[in-house]
């Protein structure tokens, strides 16, 4: 008895061990397939460059959705398009912005999404900025003066110059003077504004009532070059942002008396309502297909550049990943699916639109693995409140080769992630998602919404990196022999409100937007 025990203890060993080294096999294999074999590059000039922007409503999104189902198909992955939802439909074309007195200067913007197009010709008209004014009374009074002018919305900002700029070239006095004099010019202007009886977001619907031709904004990022570019907000009339240079230029030249006169061309296109879409790429698990690991990103944009940073990169992480495992790992255990969210930008539409579409997938989800804020590599993974997160991510982690995760810091259990990207439409369903966050590469500043989020602002090291990681823990998590917990962990309490916090609570998608 003695020696049948041995025996059985040896075998049991080595049956680990071949475990182990079939295990290691496959990482090996997607290390090597990821790095020798990367196709990030090519889909990404293809998705940047030739599709471009992928605004919710746009021919591009619905391009890049036909474009990734056939991409997928060629790799023998299978994929679908999924209506969610119906939205504005718009098509962008050319924006050209000139002053034409009193010089002639060709001035860098472009037209806000879903601006309303000028006159075939372009308007022509002068300039005029927000007056202050001591109450709504007095705005109301000021209104009927904008009838026929462009109205400039933004604040002249005091410097063109990023903080890090000052920091490593003015004197401390001169840095520390220049930003108390642009905080009180900063809450000057908030509490005009707040005066008038509007917001930022709703001051267009007055000036348009009142006749304006149109609204000139410039919402700098503070960085060189880079502004935040979002919707026009106008029923009828154009909206375009302009560099911090050129609107700087133009509304000293309006409190001067200079008397500015712009030429605006913005050919666009309303499509009226469209219907939107996720696409939805498997691959069949083969032992649990009833249990499901997914790979998340948001395929919209803004389309103030490319979408590179956001969420292209993401994008691309996903469907290499997909496309390694297809190769090196066909026959999952479990089935993986990648999900490509439409309208994340507008409030995780899509994503918290499938939520509610499948809830039989997000029963049995395993974990759901979403990369969205940058090209950077991936240096944090958060337990997003889940008791046990502990046990199963740092399970697969394991398997990473160090160069993968020698930056990556984790938090455990963590909190639940209210919003910011999709995993959070799943969280708040109690389904294990992960928020697989890179490192910045000044993203905030410089990518995010901007006119500068572009194919050559992608850092391709980085992001190779994050498909192979990604790829090694959605086969861990597929090949896991333990289904994961869901216990939620007891949350710390609010430092603000000092109360308990509270469990996201799931949240519809608006099916219907933009109009």
């Amino acid at each position: 008895m003695k020696k049948i025990f041995q025996l059985a203890f040896l075998l049991s060993i080595l049956a680990a061990r071949v475990a182990v080294a079939q295990d290691d096999g496959i990482v090996d294999k997607i290390v090597a397939e990821g790095t020798d074999n990367s196709q990030l590059e090519v889909l990404g000039h293809q998705l940047m460059d030739v599709i471009g922007p992928r605004l919710v409503g746009t021919p591009q999104m619905k391009a890049a959705n036909d474009w990734a189902v056939k991409t997928y198909a060629g790799w023998g992955i299978t994929a679908k398009n999924e209506e969610w939802g119906k939205w504005k439909g718009w098509e962008r074309g050319i924006t050209h912005i000139d002053m034409v007195s009193p010089r002639v200067a060709t001035l860098h913007g472009t037209q806000l999404a879903w601006s309303p197009a000028t006159p075939k010709k372009g308007t022509t008209a002068e300039l005029v900025t927000l007056p202050e004014v001591a109450d709504e009374e007095s705005f109301k009074s000021w209104l009927p003066s904008v009838k026929g002018k462009f109205v400039m919305v933004s604040m002249l900002e005091p410097t063109g110059r990023p903080d890090y700029n000052w920091e490593e070239f003015a004197t401390e006095e001169s840095f520390e003077k220049m930003k108390k004099e642009r905080e009180a010019q900063t809450e000057k202007w908030n509490q005009n504004i707040k005066n008038t009886g509007y917001t930022t977001r709703n001051i267009n619907d007055a000036l348009e009532a009142a006749g304006a031709v149109g609204i000139v904004q410039s919402r700098w990022s503070k960085g060189f070059g880079a502004n935040k570019i979002f919707g026009a907000n106008t029923k009828a009339i154009p909206v375009v942002d302009l560099s911090l240079e050129d609107y700087g230029m133009l509304y000293r030249m309006v409190e001067n008396g200079d008397a500015p006169v712009i030429k605006v061309v913005a050919e666009s296109k309303d499509l009226g309502t469209v219907p939107t879409f996720n696409t939805i790429a498997t691959i069949l698990g083969t032992e649990l297909p009833n249990e499901y690991v997914m790979l998340s990103a948001h395929f919209d944009s803004w389309d103030g550049g490319t979408g590179a940073t956001d969420n292209g990169t993401g994008t691309l992480t996903m469907m290499e990943a997909a496309r390694i495992l297809k190769k090196v790992y066909p026959n999952p255990k479990r089935t993986i699916i990648i999900g490509h969210w439409g309208s994340e930008e507008q409030g995780l539409n899509g994503s918290r639109a499938f939520v509610e579409d499948h809830p039989e997938i997000v029963e049995n989800l395993q974990a759901l693995f979403n990369q969205d804020n940058g090209t950077g590599r991936v240096v944090r993974i958060s337990g997003q409140g889940f008791l046990h997160s502990y046990d199963y991510i740092t399970r697969w982690l394991e398997a990473v080769p160090k160069q993968f995760k020698n930056e990556l810091e984790t938090d455990f259990p963590g909190t639940p992630g209210g919003g910011g990207s999709d995993y959070a439409s799943f969280v708040a369903a109690g389904a294990p998602g992960f928020s697989l966050s890179s490192l910045s590469w000044s993203y905030g500043n410089y990518t995010w919404h901007t006119n500068l989020d572009t194919y050559d602002k992608i850092v391709f090291d980085d992001v190779r990196n994050n498909a192979i990681l990604t790829a090694i823990l959605a086969y861990k998590a597929s090949e896991d022999p333990e289904k994961t917990s869901r216990e939620k962990s007891v949350l710390h309490l609010n430092s603000r409100t000092g109360e308990p916090m509270t469990w996201p609570e799931p949240r519809s998608p608006n099916r219907d937007g933009g109009n």
